[in-house]
Order: structure tokens, then sequence, then C-alpha cells
């Protein structure tokens, strides 16, 4: 039998910002309902995995450093008020080679914002953390307070949170919206109709599926794989209590500690082919593999000949110059469109969630730089 509901709010995808979306809004007395076609944080969605890295270095960019601080304390107050601890103060580790000066616009920003942070010269980090090859490192810059979420299980304490606060949850496939003006309810493909107020599409890489005609081509569904290396035995220098999280800016790697003995963490942060989230396959490339490999053995020469204990193939979803897209549809006045995490939203989605829940509520300052009409049909990279 289908089902007729209707709510506040409803939001059509269990990412980390639509769950958080859902949890700002649930706090403030509205009446939500949370869909998702696959469940929360699901194996295809950006926001599935183990672990994400939250920092606060952005280079000169305020507004996500700033963002990003705010929501590591959110993060932190839920997970003491839920008794998971789901955030892992491994600290971050900045490198840079002969350029530098995104790591000195981070320090600079970093200090305008209050957050504590370490310049390390070559010396120093060869002798805090030998295990490291640090050649063609001029610059490191550790932030001390940053570290790891363990993502998967902290989305689904957001989203079991939310309903504990009187939000609901089901797992159900939306059908693509079709009004002029307002939108009054989405159907499942079960047949269910669920009416609301205002509707918050927050589908990630979905979102050029379910509205094609307007961001089709605004949008980038890009793949990106990870490997874990298995640590020699017996071996602790590789544990989070001996080796930070870090991030190469100049070769855009990034990787992270051997975390619940799952090994070491890496992976390019260069944008790869565009894919379909739905059927992308999910294996690893050889050709990558080959390069994690040799990466690898080349900055952590005790794992030479390690071997790779995991894979995982998900993907960002970008947009022109990576800015955030939170805003309403141009046509439909009670739609929200919530997205564009573009490979670093994760840690953002407690800031993301509260931003966007008082836009719906009306109050709040707009943001330029989240507009639709900021998204462009072609890539420009700007936000890292």
């Amino acid at each position: 039998m289908s089902k007729n509901k209707t709510f506040d709010v409803v939001v059509v995808g269990t990412g980390v910002f639509g769950a958080w979306t859902a949890w700002h809004l649930s706090k403030r007395g509205q009446r939500v309902l949370l869909l998702d076609a696959y469940g929360i944080a699901h194996a295809r969605a950006s926001s599935g995995g183990e672990t994400r890295i939250i920092r606060m270095g952005y280079g000169s960019d305020e507004i996500y450093t700033r963002w990003s601080h705010h929501s590591l304390g959110q993060w932190k107050a839920l997970f003491a008020a839920t008794q998971q601890p789901l955030f892992l103060d491994t600290g971050v580790l900045w490198l840079a080679g002969n350029d530098a000066s995104r790591l000195d616009d981070s320090r600079d920003m970093l200090n305008k914002c209050g957050i504590p942070f370490e310049v390390l010269g070559p010396p120093q980090l060869e002798e805090r953390y030998p295990q490291i090859n640090f050649a063609d490192v001029a610059l490191g810059m550790l932030e001390p307070e940053s570290g790891v979420l363990l993502a998967r299980r902290a989305v689904n304490a957001v989203v079991n949170n939310a309903v504990k606060n009187g939000a609901d949850f089901q797992i159900a496939q939306v059908a693509q919206p079709r009004a002029r003006n307002i939108l009054d309810a989405v159907k499942t493909s079960a047949g269910d109709r669920f009416s609301a107020d205002h509707f918050v599409f927050a589908c990630g890489p979905w979102l050029g599926k379910v509205f094609p005609e307007l961001l089709g081509t605004r949008i980038f569904p890009t793949r990106q794989e990870i490997f874990f290396f298995g640590a020699p035995a017996g071996d602790s220098r590789f544990t989070p209590s001996a080796l930070p999280t870090w991030l190469f800016q100049g070769e855009e790697v990034y990787g992270m500690p051997d975390i619940e003995s799952r090994g070491l963490k890496f992976a390019r942060d260069i944008h790869g082919e565009i894919v379909d989230p739905d059927t992308q396959s999910r294996i690893a490339s050889a050709d990558e593999a080959i390069w994690a490999r040799e990466y690898v053995a080349w900055r952590f020469p005790a794992m030479k000949d390690a071997p790779i204990v995991e894979t995982r193939v998900c993907q960002y979803e970008n947009t022109s110059h990576g800015d955030f897209l939170i805003d309403r549809h141009p046509e439909l006045s009670n739609v929200w469109l919530a997205g564009g995490g573009s490979g670093h939203g994760f840690k953002h989605g407690p800031a993301f969630g509260e931003y966007l829940a008082n836009q719906i509520l009306g109050g709040g300052t707009v943001e330029p730089r989240f507009s639709l009409a900021s998204k462009a049909p072609s890539r420009n990279r700007t936000v890292f």
C-alpha cells in the first residue's frame, strides 16, 4: 500500500550534507524526512568509506578555514553526546616543496583565525618522523588539533541522532521531480508520495542525474582510487600515535596512518575520469596500483614491499571551482540544491547543514560563492 505523508522538509540523500541538514532542522523542531536510494553513507556514496581528513588549512581561503574549525567543534560535540569516539586527533602534516606559498597563506590564515599550528623545517621533520623520506620537501606545517573522522560511522551517528530528535528515515528511490514554480511532493519508485513545504536534494554525484538539464554540465563526478598498504609485522612506526595524517601540496597526494589496523591509506587528490556513480567499476585499476606501490616505496622506504591489503573506488562530485553548491532551484522556489563537495566537503558537514537550515528557515547571510550562478560548465579548480 502506498503512503502519502506530509513533512516540513524532505531531504533526499543521506550523505554528510543531507544528514547534517536534517540534523539541524530537526533540532529546530522541523518535521524532517530523510530519503536515500541505497542507505546511509552506502558503498557508492561520496560519504561512504571508513575515514576522511578534517583539516583547517585552506591557503588564504577564510570561509573554508572557519567552516572547518566550526565543524570540528560540532563533530566533537555530537560524538561526546552519543558516546562514540569517531574523531582521531592524529594531527595533520602539510608538506611543501620549493613553492611553499600556499602553505604560507595557510599559516597566515590560521594565525588570523586563532588556530594552532607548528612550522617544521627539514631537520625537524626528519628527526620527528624518520619513517618518511622527505626528499624535495622544503617546509612542513603541523595542525596538532586536526585529524581523521571515521566517516561512514560518523554519518550514521548524525542520522541516528536526527531520528532521535524526531526525524524519519527511509530507504527509497525518488523519481525525478517534475513541476512548475513549486514542488508539492516527491514520489518514490515504490509508489509512495511525500509532501513538504521544502525539499532538499543533497544527492552528491547524482545531482546531475536528478536534474540533468540544470546540473548535468555543472556537477562533475570523477573516479578516485584509494589504496591501503599493510605495515611490516611488529612495526609500530605507522600507527596513529607515531605518524600523522599528511598532505603533500605540490604532488597532490595525501595519506593516513594505519587506522584500526586497516593499513596505511594513500590516494591522489588529482581529479580522475568522469564517471556514473551508479555503474562505474569499484575495482581499482592496475595502473593506479603501480603508481601507489612506487610512491609508497619512495616516501616510506620501510613499506617498499608492503602488500596492498585493501582498495576502494569512490568519486568526488566536483563543481567548476570546488566551491559548494547551496542554492534554490531557479524554477522551483521550495527546492534546494545541496552538494558539490569536490573532494574536500566531508569535514564541513556540520557547517554546511547549519547554513542550509538557516536559508530554509529564512535566516543567515547568503554566500555568493555557493550560488548556482557561480557554477560553470567547465572545470578550473581553485579550492584545495
